[in-house]
């Protein structure tokens, strides 16, 4: 079942009121922009926007009761989208940057590395092009290039090691399931806190997905969009989410076209950190636009 992280956080620092359009850029189960919906049902509209077309179907069952239009899409087409609504200035919008429980345990895409399933770990549900695969990064790129990636996204240390350990097993087979590369890494990377296959699992999805670049373009368009004295909330759950989301509020803040609402990310409590671990790592910001 997937929980809504920092649900009480979010609804009350954007503080949506009756009559107001609520984007939710990154609808996932629809856990967010369902509960707007049952706390302020139809008195406004929701817009839910989400690249998994499974998540687009949750998120629908969640505003059935509401004036909501969910659209199958990436939000670095925000403005695009919004055309096709017909909506100019969302005054309240959200980006909630993490896996939903439902990509990780039902997606069959090979997002966690407690599964054996197809190594592709896109957010699209059937992918065109097999090289923007996790697996086909893993059986197609150079040794150099794997390493980097490591290194950049996963900011993991035995990268160079791991991309040696990739490339000698691809010759002896495809590695094309989560399991294959989780039980490699595991042979490289010692057991620790975390899991010796996170850091790996989490540099191929950004890199497949282009999350990086993703937000960038995304928090520019959202903020470019949103109403004024409307306000942006981004839910991160990794230092380099995080580092582009606390850069770019500041310079908005810098440039006296937005408050910062939150001068420390918000972070969950004990409390629900014990209901949710997904929750332990995530930070909240929120900016308002002048």
């Amino acid at each position: 079942m997937h929980i809504p992280v920092l649900l009480k956080e979010v609804l009350d620092g954007l503080a949506i009121k009756k009559g107001e359009i609520f984007l939710d850029c990154t609808a996932g189960a629809g856990g967010h922009c369902g509960a707007v919906c049952r706390q302020l049902g139809s008195s406004i509209k929701i817009v839910a926007i989400d690249q998994d077309e499974d998540a687009i179907a949750r998120a629908k069952e969640e505003l059935f009761p509401c004036d909501g239009v969910c659209k199958v899409g990436n939000f670095r087409n925000l403005g695009r989208i919004l055309d096709e609504t017909g909506i100019n200035q969302p005054n309240k919008i959200l980006f909630d940057l993490g896996l939903s429980s439902n990509q990780l345990e039902e997606s069959h895409r090979g997002f966690s590395f407690q599964k054996n399933e197809p190594l592709l770990m896109t957010f699209e549900k059937n992918p065109l092009d097999y090289r923007a695969t996790a697996a086909g990064i893993v059986n197609s790129w150079s040794q150099e290039e794997i390493a980097d990636i490591l290194l950049r996204f996963g900011e993991e240390r035995q990268a160079r090691k791991i991309a040696e350990a990739i490339v000698a097993e691809r010759k002896r087979q495809p590695i094309t399931t989560s399991q294959q590369l989780a039980e490699l890494v595991a042979k490289i990377v010692p057991r620790g806190k975390i899991q010796p296959a996170t850091k790996t699992f989490q540099a191929l999805r950004i890199a497949v997905n282009d999350e990086l670049n993703i937000l960038i373009e995304g928090l520019r368009q959202s903020f470019q969009r949103l109403a004024p004295n409307g306000r942006l909330a981004v839910i991160s759950f990794h230092r380099l989410e995080d580092r582009i989301v606390k850069n770019f509020f500041r310079d908005k803040d810098k440039e006296k076209l937005g408050k910062i609402l939150t001068k420390k990310p918000v972070t969950p409590t004990a409390e629900e950190i014990a209901r949710n671990r997904r929750a332990r790592s995530a930070k909240l910001r929120i900016i308002e636009k002048i």
